[in-house]
């Protein structure tokens, strides 16, 4: 990313630099708790116009936040977390950022240069901390902290995107330099493939009977939703996607075959089993590798950003494209359009199956109900974000997504309690949008403080908690093995508790028409609400952790 050098005449200080070229990428909302290191920087974004800073109640949740706000935006998100326990907060929202491929930027204080190797409280390696879990770490310098910033956004947007984390040095923010400003951030540029990996590609596609299309996140960032439909349409090929990818292929599409991994995935897995070949285009193995539902000895031919992952010893890969996905899928495209051996009738008849068994029953107030009734009244170009726990998995196969990017979840890294803070991202990344959240009353728990953050930053949003007070996944498993129900109950009964929590009012929903009326009124409201569904957790036995490979 190439800088653009200001007046050498005019000066300024470290902090009101690095602020300065936040704003100038296209950051709009720092994500964090402030420290003592840190106030300089709260100064220069105060009087910066164009970003703000947003107070979280714990540095997860601004982890969370800055993950969204990078996949929303497309540039990175930022947060902030101070020494020691700050950082390691902070972590889990960046490794967040890292495996469900978001672009971003995590800022922590750092010892200055005379203490990282003395014993010091608060101290530890930052370095040494997010090495793991980011694609790259590196700290600022004073005359050269724009050409860092600079660095790490060109890393987090290149290839799979991911968190870089830049550590601020105490003592340096006040520090006189010249003023330096920042071109806009842009990802590396995407090699073209390889000749000879593409006309491999050609020949595998061509010589299968039945090869199936499995579509990943990396479809969505390559933006190649209308080449994948023009294939499969040009072919009659099934379509099955990640939970992540949602939305590239409408769920009434003829060729849709539905999501792996997610409920129900034995009626997804009677397709992918007929399949002679996988076309996997963008398929990121974070959400769920191939060998756990690839049946053994199916070929791959894999299009991506970087090489298939995955037992060569098990699964012949007669091409493996990497680079820019769409001169592949063109070059597919491009051949005599010949329909292939599938049944798209019995694929529809497997389809219709699956979603009658994912609706709401008469009479019942379950997960699959509630989710009908949100689904009929957020509307279409709405944001519902939602946590991870059994709903999550219903969510995944039953939730009508129109879009990429209407509906967001974690399922890379898969930490509980990101719902919320997702939510609140969402909402600041698109204020004129409807925006609503899916919650579990386990990950609810986890992140309840950041109702606080929605209250000061007065945020209309909706908040929807299903109340069974059960780790419904793990008591499944509990029982799976004829195991005791131990350490699954949230609370013995009843719901989240009283009228309001950190001033946001709370409605409980015991029917389908009591929920909807409550969610009506919820996305009429000026601010933050919460609706909480009582429902029985039992109806998720039937649906979820069911059998993926055939």
């Amino acid at each position: 990313m190439a800088l653009v050098q200001g007046s050498r005449m005019k000066s300024t200080n470290v902090a009101r630099n690095v602020v300065a070229a936040l704003r100038d990428m296209g950051v709009r909302h720092v994500f964090g708790v402030p420290s003592g290191g840190w106030v300089d920087y709260m100064e220069a974004i105060r009087t910066t116009d164009g970003i703000d800073f947003v107070l979280t109640s714990h540095e997860g949740g601004a982890g969370f936040m800055a993950d969204v706000c990078g996949r929303l935006t497309g540039v990175p998100g930022v947060c902030f977390g101070t020494f020691g326990p700050g950082a390691t907060n902070l972590a889990t929202g960046v490794g967040g950022a890292t495996l469900d491929r978001s672009p971003m930027i995590a800022l922590t204080d750092e010892m200055p240069a005379a203490w990282r190797s003395r014993t010091v409280q608060m101290g530890i390696d930052h370095q040494a901390l997010f090495a793991p879990l980011t694609k790259a770490t590196m700290r600022i310098e004073a005359d050269s902290a724009v050409d860092t910033l600079a660095e790490a956004a060109r890393i987090a947007l290149s290839g799979r995107p991911g968190a870089v984390h830049v550590g601020l040095p105490q003592g340096m923010s006040a520090v006189a330099v010249e003023e330096a400003k920042i071109a806009p951030p842009a990802a590396d540029p995407m090699p073209a493939p390889d000749a000879a990996a593409v006309e491999a590609l050609i020949a595998a596609f061509a010589a299968a009977e039945k090869p199936v299309l499995a579509i990943g996140l990396g479809a969505v960032h390559a933006g190649v939703q209308d080449r994948i439909i023009t294939l499969a349409e040009r072919f009659g090929l099934p379509v099955l996607l990640t939970p992540m990818a949602k939305g590239m292929v409408a769920e009434t599409h003829p060729n849709y075959a539905g999501v792996l991994f997610h409920a129900l995935s034995d009626l997804v897995g009677l397709t992918h089993a007929e399949a002679d070949l996988v076309v996997a285009v963008g398929y990121d193995p974070i959400e769920f590798n191939y060998e756990s539902w690839m049946r053994d000895g199916l070929a791959l031919a894999s299009i991506d950003v970087v090489a298939a992952d995955i037992d060569r010893a098990v699964h012949p890969v007669l091409a493996d494209v990497v680079g820019a996905i769409a001169p592949a899928l063109d070059a597919l495209s491009a051949l005599p359009a010949t329909a292939k051996g599938w049944d798209l009738a019995a694929l529809a008849s497997r389809r219709d199956e699956m979603f009658a068994r994912l609706a709401g029953v008469e009479g019942a107030f379950g997960p699959r109900a509630a989710l009908d009734v949100l689904r009929d009244v957020l509307p279409a170009d709405g944001i519902m974000t939602c946590d991870v726990g059994a709903h999550t998995h219903l969510i995944g196969q039953h939730w009508r997504t129109p879009a990429p990017g209407t509906q967001i979840m974690t399922n890379g890294w898969s930490a509980m309690g990101f719902g919320l803070p997702a939510a609140i991202a969402a909402k600041l990344c698109r204020p004129d949008t409807p925006v609503c959240c899916v919650l579990g009353d386990g990950g609810f728990l986890m992140t309840a403080g950041e109702l606080a953050t929605a209250v000061r930053e007065k945020l209309p949003l909706v908040i929807v908690i299903f109340t069974d007070n059960d780790l419904a996944l793990i008591r499944i498993k509990q029982e799976k093995k004829s195991n005791p129900i131990y350490g699954t109950p949230v609370r013995a009964e009843g719901t989240i508790g009283g009228p309001s929590l950190f001033g946001v009012p709370v409605t409980v929903a015991r029917d389908p028409a009591e929920f909807r009326a409550a969610l009506e009124a919820g996305f009429a409201a000026d601010g933050p609400v919460i609706v909480e569904a009582l429902l029985d957790s039992r109806e998720y036995d039937q649906l979820v952790l069911r059998k993926d490979k055939p």
